[in-house]
């Protein structure tokens, strides 16, 4: 890992009635929309869909880290999150995000154990520490017999 502070930089452009495109050197480009609850077409990623995916993503990812770390075996672990934007002090923003975690493991692995190292997964993701929201975590461990 590099040394801290890192920079992520990100480019969107658009016209007045075209979609927004953003890039980043050596990534795909995306198109974005608002989302149908704003008047959008509701068929393209948008900065609520990518923020949610943001959550869950950062989840997984720092899942892998401490579970490679802490020599957990796993199978499979999949992440559904629901964003819930509200509107606070007149201000419009996510309140909280539910993280249902799906951890499937192999047959003798302690669920207890892999059950915190969820837990520490979600306490340590740096984009739910870098926001205002609340995080509610639901964990399933399926160990496989």
């Amino acid at each position: 890992m590099q040394d801290l502070p890192h920079h992520y930089k990100v480019s969107a452009s658009t016209s007045s009635d075209n979609l927004v495109n953003i890039e980043a050197s050596n990534l795909p480009a995306l198109q974005t929309a608002p989302p149908a609850e704003y008047g959008g077409p509701g068929d393209q990623w948008s900065p609520e869909t990518l923020l949610t995916a943001a959550v869950a993503d950062c989840f997984i990812l720092t899942f892998k880290a401490i579970a490679r770390a802490s020599k957990l075996e796993w199978r499979a672990l999949r992440c559904n999150v629901t964003g819930t934007l509200a509107k606070v002090e007149r201000t419009t923003r996510f309140t909280a995000f539910s993280v249902q975690a799906h951890l499937e493991l192999p047959a003798g692995a302690n669920a207890e154990r892999a059950s915190r190292l969820l837990e520490k997964s979600e306490a340590n993701c740096l984009v739910t520490n870098s926001m205002k929201a609340e995080v509610h975590l639901e964990i399933d461990v399926q160990v496989a017999t």
